[in-house]
């Protein structure tokens, strides 16, 4: 057997054994589902991949929304030689190989080669320091998938010299167009299993997957592998033969990187719009993936402060009592606990007076002198304390009416400064009546 016939056997092995996401592989443009806001026709990325002049390229988005894909078919769209690195198992030396190896394909053949790394936010400085001088002279053009965000994930100088292109994930439409495409295709596809996809299972699908097509195309081959074909030899696909090779949903969640950020972000701004449907949704997204549960109990009581405030001081009272509910029962038993405490704090009273006061202290020490505690101020438990003047002039309230009386407690150069200023949300209303009452009605204009 000669050795091109044994090579062409060994692929045509490993097409049929390989899982379905791979054997269904875009070969081209035309098979490309989605982000036609990059590839579609008429576009910057799509003119450059048909001429073969391809910049070096950034390519940010959501895990199965065809960051891989589009690397080869950048790379077959060129002619150019295309080294793939994972930046999870390469180092240094695994580059330099690549480089040189470029190199030889540039100086001999006059070929250009494709870097393509995979997750490169998963280089460190070092690492990516080592290729910038071959993207900058041209010895390769780069191409980097992540799915975190690039402008905290790859050095400022790579960053510079790549074009970043995001990619969404997929609509439900795209996917549904994916496991019909598939089903059907009888050379790469299910096609010869005689699959029948009910449209049930594909809504099914199409939930669990979360706009990932890898997800979605294993969802669909283990389905098919473990439905057991009808008398006339077709395999029924059903919402319920979906569930049971399903099992779980896996949830779309990293929680050392973007979606971690996003979601806690969305959690707290449904709080912050007075909405416990969202509030609930979002801190259930985070608790069903795995999150660390003392690290939402520990932004609701930030939260707490920051944007009910004063408005209702039991906020706080309630967010820490959802961390102590953590500490003592633990998970899964304390979800509830931190559902509770996200809807007392999206049905609470708002104010971010507290918060602004508090910038205002900060501004205010960074930008004035530093000054002496004023002497009316000091204890003077001594007697020499009490020659030098520590405490002359001290008004003691509780020897006033109504436990009140005016004095100056500020350093002299802030005399007069309010950093304070109630809302008139919830409690704050009565906090302002009482300031009002003992300052005067000036307070409310401040």
């Amino acid at each position: 057997m000669s050795q091109d016939m044994f090579e062409n056997q060994f692929e045509k092995l490993r097409n049929e054994t390989a899982p379905l996401a791979a054997r269904m592989r875009p070969q081209n443009l035309n098979e490309y589902i989605g982000q036609e806001h990059l590839v579609g026709e008429g576009r910057a990325l799509r003119r450059a991949i048909d001429a073969g002049e391809l910049p070096s390229i950034i390519l940010w988005g959501p895990p199965g929304s065809g960051k891989t894909t589009l690397a080869h078919l950048m790379a077959k769209a060129s002619d150019a030689q295309f080294a793939v690195v994972s930046a999870v198992s390469a180092g240094v030396a695994d580059l330099r190989k690549v480089i040189e190896e470029a190199k030889q394909q540039r100086l001999s053949q006059h070929r250009k080669t494709i870097l393509f790394i995979d997750e490169i936010h998963r280089f460190n400085k070092g690492q990516q320091d080592t290729i910038l001088p071959y993207v900058e002279d041209g010895t390769v053009t780069l191409i980097g998938a992540t799915t975190e965000n690039p402008s905290f994930e790859v050095i400022s100088p790579l960053l510079s010299r790549s074009r970043t292109y995001v990619l969404q994930a997929l609509s439900a439409e795209q996917i549904k167009l994916l496991l019909v495409r598939a089903a059907g295709d009888k050379e790469r596809g299910l096609g010869e299993s005689h699959v029948v996809l009910s449209e049930e299972g594909a809504e099914h699908i199409v939930n669990l997957a979360g706009g990932d097509a890898r997800i979605a195309l294993n969802i669909l081959e283990l389905a098919a592998r473990t439905t057991p074909p009808d008398e006339a030899g077709k395999r029924h696909i059903t919402l319920e033969s979906i569930e049971d090779a399903a099992q779980t949903k896996t949830l779309l969640y990293d929680r050392a990187g973007e979606q971690h950020y996003d979601i806690i972000s969305a959690l707290h701004k449904s709080m912050r719009g007075s909405d416990p449907d969202a509030s609930l949704y979002w801190l259930g997204r985070m608790l069903e993936a795995g999150e660390d549960p003392l690290y939402i109990a520990r932004r609701l009581v930030r939260f707490a402060s920051e944007d009910v405030g004063m408005a209702d001081p039991q906020a706080l009272v309630i967010a820490m009592a959802a961390q102590q509910a953590v500490h003592f029962i633990g998970m899964p038993e304390a979800n509830t606990a931190l559902a509770q405490a996200a809807v007392y704090l999206a049905t609470a009273p708002k104010s971010n007076s507290l918060y602004a006061a508090y910038k205002k202290v900060q501004s205010s020490i960074a930008k004035n002198p530093v000054e002496p505690v004023p002497l009316h101020l000091r204890n003077a438990p001594t007697g020499l304390m009490k020659d030098l003047g520590f405490g002359k002039g001290y008004k003691y309230a509780h020897d006033y009416p109504e436990h009140f009386v005016r004095q100056q407690n500020l350093p002299g150069s802030l005399k007069g400064q309010k950093f304070y200023t109630p809302s008139k949300q919830g409690f704050e209303k009565e906090i302002a009546d009482r300031l009002n009452h003992w300052f005067g009605p000036r307070r409310e204009e401040e």
